[in-house]
């Protein structure tokens, strides 16, 4: 191949060049190199950084062309010249090159072991063409072969991940095919209408992805970053977050990050984390996402109160006094879920002297006060019972 190489170098540079780059890359495969191997093989050859965006398989790299791995950068910019892995596949290489950029001929030279003087403005239509054909071929069989092609959302493989009883290593390759690392964390996501999902446990999987899991805030109104929040509701996500495109909308229950053979158990607590949510309307206050970890000993409610069973008197009294008071629901829960009345006034945007007017018919309707400690702390156990008990 090298004696090839330099006779074509003689004919034409570029093709000389092409058939270094499509040498090296053999060597590579044939030592079954792994794919950050692969990007900074690419990145060296071409010049410059390269990267290996997959969504599907959620593998990110990103590879300096001095062989450096820096994975924290912007999005690709769609004027660099790139190449798909596979023609039905959004697993993309990208090498980060705005234009010509000259010295590119010495460094692909030197990655191969070769030498030559090339023009480098003829690069970027040939070399870096092969370089990306390549590469991206390489990185297919090696992704293939380790990460398999399955959804994201593959049921079966998702059922057998939450299955306690299959075997463990059923379970392992479960997690694989569905692109999840063995190694890392994951969480069970249970929601109302749909099948189970389960997610890598970062933060852009979450809801408010923000670097944090989210901004849980005692009062739902309350924007869910960029502000201060009072001390977290246990176990609640605000009313107003909103799960990103690959989560399903709705009402959602979130259960821990544990390691990948443990998500049984995640996917137990997400579906108890479920029953604590809400439609975050006037007529079901409360939170559309509740994460389990959060809960604490609130979560043992879910075990004294069956769904469809005769509610508490509590309840019972809740629903009598809502039946014919279309403000009561929306005004309690928002006395229950603040730190002070007048942010409850705030938060349903009434003033403070109407809050405390329908304070005073509330705890007529309902049979106890409101505004002390023990009060508010029963108010707090009816309006969680009231969503457990539901069928």
């Amino acid at each position: 191949m090298k004696e090839l190489a330099g006779r074509l170098t003689a004919l034409d540079p570029d093709a000389g060049a092409a058939v270094r780059v499509i040498a090296y890359f053999d060597r590579l495969a044939e030592s079954r190199a792994g794919v950050e191997a692969l990007v900074r093989g690419a990145a060296v050859l071409a010049g410059c950084p390269a990267r290996l965006v997959d969504p599907e398989r959620r593998v990110h790299v990103r590879v300096e062309p001095d062989g450096a791995r820096r994975d924290a950068e912007p999005p690709p910019d769609p004027a660099w010249p790139s190449a798909r892995l596979a023609p039905d596949s959004a697993a993309t290489l990208w090498l980060e090159r705005g234009g010509p950029a000259p010295g590119r001929e010495d460094k692909a030279s030197a990655a191969t072991g070769t030498s030559g003087a090339h023009p480098a403005a003829a690069l970027p239509s040939v070399v870096d063409a092969v370089i990306l054909e390549r590469a991206a071929g390489a990185l297919r069989v090696v992704l293939d072969r380790t990460r398999g092609r399955a959804p994201a959302d593959d049921p079966a493989l998702i059922e057998t991940l939450l299955d306690g009883t299959a075997p463990e290593q059923a379970r392992l390759h479960a997690a694989r095919r569905l692109g999840l690392d063995p190694a890392a964390p994951a969480r069970a996501l249970a929601p109302l209408d749909g099948r189970p999902r389960v997610v890598a446990a970062d933060a852009e999987s979450l809801p408010g992805g923000d670097g944090a899991t989210t901004a849980r805030a005692s009062d739902p109104e309350r924007p869910a970053s960029g502000q201060a929040v009072s001390p977290p509701r246990a176990g609640v996500a605000p009313a107003s977050a909103t799960p990103d495109a690959r989560l399903p909308a709705g009402r959602l229950g979130v259960g821990p990050a544990v390691p990948v053979l443990e998500l049984p158990r995640s996917w137990d607590a997400a579906r108890t984390a479920l029953r604590f949510t809400a439609e975050g309307t006037p007529q079901d206050p409360g939170p559309r996402v509740v994460y389990a970890e959060e809960l604490g000993g609130v979560a043992l409610l879910a075990g004294l109160v069956a769904p469809g069973a005769e509610p508490p008197p509590d309840v019972r009294a809740l629903e009598r006094a809502s039946a014919h008071t279309p403000w009561l629901l929306a005004t309690l829960h928002a006395v229950a879920s603040t730190a002070s009345l007048r942010a409850a006034a705030t938060g349903i945007n009434v003033h403070h002297s109407t809050l405390q007017d329908r304070l005073t018919h509330a705890e007529h309707l309902l049979g106890w006060p409101l505004r002390t400690p023990q009060g508010r702390l029963r108010l707090q156990l009816a309006l969680t019972m009231r969503h457990l008990a539901r069928p």
